[in-house]
């Protein structure tokens, strides 16, 4: 049996950041060798994942990487703890996602080749923190011929947004756009975008107001018009007041540009607390 020392189980800690005592443990059941004792524990962190696979995960963080303004990939990683989300080994963990999605071939949803790719390094970050830990979400956009990808990033609350646009260079606008869907939360580009469904009942429940009964035809359609007007500037990226200036709108501040799609992401979103 190996003298398993202090300086060992140091040594081992701050090769793989787990505890003293499992350290300890890993370098006893190695008998002394430390390639061995690092294999234990990663199959422990394994274990570990496995164990804390069933915890809820609603807190987490956001990493972009780009390869200039014309392919840019979006990752969202989930943890339990906002305190773990803020952790420089997280952090890095997500970056990598990120970079990794960056890499991969193809467009769109990349989710499955992302944690496929990072299981590993998931797993062994499991079992050195402690929590559960998983990869929600991952994108990679390349811009069409001619067409600018824009991102922001919002600290103060985990949003994310990426947005491709037609018609500009002009990278202050670009961060304009990307700005304004993260603030005003667009459902549609614009008004063409909007579902038939969607624009019948709202018809449908405006034309219900009993202030309305009696009304002509022609006056009542007039009202109605309107009220669907109104209802585009809060559904309508193009048609909401714009970020800048509220009394004008995207379409009328960059009429020859033209947004082709975008997504805007809250961390944790729609995940039960």
């Amino acid at each position: 049996m190996a003298d398993i020392t202090a300086k060992m189980v140091m040594e081992l800690r701050q090769k793989t950041g787990c505890g003293m005592m499992e350290c300890k443990k890993a370098l006893v059941e190695s008998n002394g060798d430390v390639d061995g004792a690092i294999e234990n524990l990663r199959k422990a962190g394994i274990a570990k994942a496995q164990k804390r696979a069933g915890r809820a995960v609603n807190q987490g963080r956001w990493a972009v990487a780009a390869a200039g303004d014309n392919c840019v990939a979006l990752v969202e990683a989930l943890c339990e703890t906002d305190f773990v989300a803020n952790t420089a080994e997280f952090k890095a963990f997500v970056q990598n996602a990120a970079n990794c999605a960056l890499a991969c071939e193809g467009e769109g949803d990349v989710s499955e080749k992302v944690a496929a790719a990072m299981d590993a390094e998931l797993k062994a970050l499991i079992g050195k923190i402690g929590e559960n830990m998983s990869i929600r979400r991952a994108i990679k956009w390349t811009a069409a011929a001619g067409n600018k990808l824009a991102y922001y990033l919002h600290t103060a609350q985990p949003y994310a947004t990426l947005v491709e646009v037609a018609g500009t260079e002009d990278a202050g606008l670009l961060l304009n756009i990307a700005l304004h869907i993260t603030a005003s939360n667009p459902t549609y580009i614009s008004q063409k975008d909007v579902p038939a469904e969607f624009v019948a009942k709202e018809r449908e429940i405006a034309a219900a107001d009993p202030r309305l009964a009696g009304k002509p035809e022609a006056a009542l359609e007039k009202i109605l018009q309107g009220k669907l007007a109104k209802r585009y500037t809060e559904i309508c990226l193009m048609d909401m007041p714009w970020i800048d200036d509220e009394h004008t709108t995207l379409a009328k501040v960059a009429p020859n540009v033209s947004v082709v799609r975008f997504v805007r992401w809250l961390v944790g979103e729609e995940i039960a607390k």
